[in-house]
């Protein structure tokens, strides 16, 4: 019998291209592993009318450990008229299948390691000021609170009466006061300081069992007042509790613009969602994209492992496939830590170094080539060869 069973959800789209690929890195390091596939996504909308069915949650909760691929999201109209006809009009609702299983087994703290290889000619560069140029090597960490903040799901169009009557309590709602119904849209940002503190520490625990020397807490605390200020507050207090380990905080804004100047100088980042959200997409750009972009959402039982990029519908159909799977396979080396194979996931990294490294085999994506078929008659590597040259490394 195995050790451990993973749920593998492919999703949608290019999920179900790169996630076998993932799996075949994980059996050939010697990972001792049952796979349970399980629905998700809009297939599952489009025949059920919920994204998210409930025998995949039976099975995420009875084996806490998922590998996830990608998911098709479409705005309410879009998402209502692809129902099958007798489940539409009955008040059915899209919502992200992946957000409501991180709200489902409380998977609140999302790791994101952005983290440059050398050779990768998708690196961030920039000019010295005496000429020429270096390539300063990027170390980052997103910690991005992963339940709450804008993407709790509290929201309205048309709020009915009891809503707007509790923000006519407040004085900025004025403005909005005689705003029709059908005209007014409202977005509700929540904040807790448990979740808060739990995300905090998670990060500096990570900083001080890496060796990260700063946490930089990245909100709007000027003019998000209350929401952000509570969150950089909580940083502030577990701080305190890692006297060895530095706290800066940045706004975001002001963040963006200093990851073109200097990103090497930061390690762990804290955020709350959204935030979180846009700036681990902006640090993996500087260190290859969303082909590199790997992520963890953790609870205290259940872990999910993930690639961020979507789903990318249109190149899934493609034979052979020319998706990179880098991002699902770095995945799936977080889930070997977390699963305490941390040799075997430093293996599975280190090959994809080794490839990388090498420049032999690169996806359309690394030569910066416009997607679709005629990319391998510019040199472009499939998916399964990309896998296959991270497998011969593996092998020797």
């Amino acid at each position: 019998m195995a050790r451990h069973t993973v749920v593998t959800m492919p999703g949608d789209g290019i999920g179900k291209v790169v996630l076998p690929e993932a799996i075949r890195v994980l059996e050939a390091v010697g990972f001792d592993a049952e796979y349970v596939h399980a629905d998700i996504g809009w297939d599952s909308w489009i025949s059920e009318g919920n994204a998210l069915p409930e025998r995949t949650v039976e099975l995420i909760a009875k084996h806490k450990l998922g590998l996830f691929g990608a998911i098709t999201s479409k705005p309410k109209k879009e998402s209502e008229a692809e129902l099958k006809p007798e489940l539409r009009g009955k008040g059915l609702s899209y919502f992200s299948p992946i957000v409501g299983m991180r709200q489902r087994f409380g998977l609140d703290v999302c790791i994101r390691p952005c983290r440059s290889f050398a050779g990768n000619p998708l690196n961030y560069i920039r000019k010295k000021p005496a000429g020429g140029f270096e390539e300063p090597p990027i170390d980052a960490v997103i910690f991005r609170q992963n339940t709450e903040g804008l993407y709790a799901g509290i929201e309205w169009t048309n709020p009915p009466a009891a809503v707007r009557d509790a923000f006519k309590s407040h004085s900025k709602w004025k403005p909005f006061a005689e705003v029709p119904g059908p005209d007014l849209a409202v977005s509700l940002r929540v904040i807790t300081r448990a979740a808060s503190r739990r995300i905090a520490t998670a990060a500096f625990r990570y900083a001080r069992k890496h060796g990260y020397k700063t946490v930089t807490v990245c909100e709007k605390p000027n003019v998000v007042r209350e929401t952000s200020g509570m969150f950089e507050d909580m940083a502030r207090e577990v701080q305190k509790d890692f006297p060895g380990i530095g706290l800066w905080a940045t706004n975001i804004d002001a963040q963006l613009m200093w990851l073109s100047k200097n990103p090497e100088e930061y390690g762990v980042i804290l955020a709350s969602n959204l935030f979180g959200d846009i700036i681990s997409d902006a640090f993996a750009g500087l260190v290859g994209g969303l082909g590199f972009a790997c992520s963890g959402n953790l609870g205290d039982e259940v872990a999910v492992f993930e690639p961020t990029h979507g789903s990318a519908p249109k190149y899934e159909k493609l034979d052979p496939p020319i998706v990179n799977p880098i991002a699902m396979i770095l995945s799936a080396a977080m889930l070997l830590d977390h699963a305490g194979e941390e040799a075997k996931a430093k293996a599975v990294r280190d090959a994809v170094a080794a490839v990388v490294r090498e420049g032999k085999v690169r996806t359309y994506d690394m030569l910066r080539l416009t997607g679709g078929p005629d990319v391998f008659k510019q040199g472009a590597a499939s998916t399964t060869a990309m896998t296959d040259a991270i497998l011969a490394q593996i092998r020797g």
